[in-house]
């Protein structure tokens, strides 16, 4: 009977990895998701290997699909980690028993790998965390109470984070982080919790509203306390064409 947890294993391309940096918008906080495997004690990034005949990013969209069932997410490339010792043995032989791949064929797991970093932008309420296997764990966790994290994972979450916030300045955001229909202070409150800072309500709407993107509809939020807000939907033509030429503008 052949191994086909071998042949799959033997398939990657050694030393090259990707992890994914997933986050969704929900109860006014930026979430991350991570997961938890039977063979470690601390939590890490959704990633994987990369098989010899497919492309980085089509890895990185596969993982993606994987981890939570959505495709066509919002994916972006934002750094490769590389650090000597960032592998550091991490990988030993535990790991190797545990995936049942034979440790002479399974040293460039224990050596070192670099990885790829990309950061993708989620709908909360439409993403089902997937488990790859049943005692693993995965679970969406608020961004500043992240617990500790294996390798340099959390070096790649706090660069992702950068990048994010700096790409507020050139892309919009929002049409993969909130509901379809939405106010003008939820996106707001989407922008300060990217940003970590409070933003003026009428330099916001100014801005947001020059940009061309929204769509306000004749509708009203309903089941609130105070005066109900006017709900809007993102123009996708016009969101896409901005998306795809760029800002340039701060917050």
């Amino acid at each position: 009977m052949r191994n086909t947890t071998l042949e799959k294993y033997v398939e990657y391309q050694p030393g090259l990895s990707i992890d994914c940096v997933i986050f969704g918008f929900h109860d006014n906080q930026l979430k991350v998701l991570l997961i938890k495997t039977p063979y470690e004690n601390k939590w890490s990034l959704p990633g994987g290997f990369v098989p010899i005949d497919e492309d980085i990013d089509d890895a990185a969209v596969r993982v993606l699909k994987i981890r939570t069932g959505m495709e066509g997410i919002f994916l972006r490339q934002f750094a490769t980690f590389g650090k000597v010792k960032r592998n550091d043995n991490h990988f030993g032989n535990a790991v190797l028993d545990h995936l049942k791949i034979p440790r002479e064929t399974g040293k460039w797991l224990s050596q070192r790998f670099v990885t790829v970093g990309y950061y993708a932008l989620v709908d909360f309420l439409q993403t089902v965390p997937q488990q790859s296997k049943k005692e693993e764990l995965i679970e969406w966790v608020d961004h500043k109470e992240v617990p500790e994290l294996i390798l340099d994972h959390k070096e790649i979450l706090d660069k992702a984070l950068i990048t994010l916030r700096n790409e507020l300045n050139l892309i919009p955001v929002g049409y993969n982080l909130l509901p379809e229909k939405f106010t003008i202070p939820e996106l707001q409150k989407l922008y300060e919790t990217i940003l970590d800072k409070k933003l003026d309500r009428r330099n916001f709407l100014r801005k947001i509203t020059n940009i061309g993107i929204l769509n306000k509809l004749d509708e009203k939020k309903s089941n609130v306390a105070h005066k109900a807000p006017n709900l809007y939907t993102f123009d996708k033509e016009k969101y896409d064409e901005v998306l795809k030429n760029g800002l340039n503008q701060g917050w």
